[in-house]
């Protein structure tokens, strides 16, 4: 009996494809991409949702072994690209939680405490590392990350394999992410924006009553005990206005779901 594997270089060829677009998704989706999660478990997360979607899109592909290594290491960088445009477009989203986070840190007069931020390895404000571990934990309770999953599927039909990549409607998606995540961090911050507005005329005002009082040593732990006060009373309006925002962003990645 003859067995016929003249298949496997090119199915191995539409694997890796497939893998280097949903592998690079994968590891900036927020809630799959933290750097809490182990790199072991992120790389079998990828393997599984390549071997779930291949035999789903591995149509799609043309792989033409014949004609050199060229064309497909060109098809690998924009898998890649895409993958990373995709993945960046979700995590950029999350990003409003930082804005806010740092924003309403410096009302309160808490911008000088710093602190490792567990899910993106890197140091921001005590509050910008609470709200985002928050809002990570919250697309976990709410199984947003199952839009996730769903626009790795979306992507095959947005961004088809071996089409020219819109360089035009990329560049757009970016700077909308970006401005609208900076415009919704600033909402979230706008109460503790005239909050902060409104105690420091205040303490401005006392000043000027009573030069006598030490004004610093006063308005100092106010603003941290009245801050946190209004931190608890606003940040399930906070969680839920950035769930929506999240929502119709990875809604725009997977829109059939």
């Amino acid at each position: 009996m003859t067995v016929n594997i003249s298949f496997l270089p090119s199915l191995a060829a539409i694997f890796l494809l497939m893998f280097a677009r949903l592998g690079t998704m994968a590891m900036l989706m927020p809630g799959l991409g933290e750097r809490g999660v182990p790199m072991r478990v992120r790389l079998v997360i990828a393997v599984v949702l390549t071997l779930v979607l291949m035999p789903i899109y591995r149509d799609t592909y043309t792989v033409t072994l014949d004609a050199g290594f060229a064309p497909l290491l060109g098809t690998l960088i924009q898998e890649v690209l895409i993958g990373a445009v995709l993945g960046l477009t979700a995590r950029l989203a999350l990003s409003a939680l930082v804005v806010a986070g740092t924003v309403i840190a410096y009302q309160l007069g808490l911008g000088f405490s710093m602190a490792i931020d567990p899910t993106q390895d890197q140091q921001s404000v005590l509050i910008s590392n609470f709200l985002a571990i928050l809002g990570v934990a919250l697309i976990f309770a709410t199984d947003m990350h199952h839009l996730a999953i769903g626009a790795l599927d979306e992507s095959y039909t947005i961004f088809r394999p071996g089409a020219a990549l819109p360089s035009g409607d990329v560049a757009q998606l970016m700077i909308t992410t970006v401005s609208g995540a900076f415009r919704v961090g600033v909402q979230l911050a706008a109460p503790f924006l005239v909050f902060g507005i409104l105690f420091n005329v205040g303490l401005g005002v006392l000043a000027r009553l009573m030069p006598q009082l030490q004004v610093f040593f006063l308005g100092l732990p106010a603003s941290i005990l009245l801050g946190f006060a209004a931190l608890m009373i606003v940040i399930g309006i906070l969680m839920g206005t950035i769930l929506q925002y999240l929502g119709s962003v990875l809604g725009q990645l997977a829109p059939q779901m």
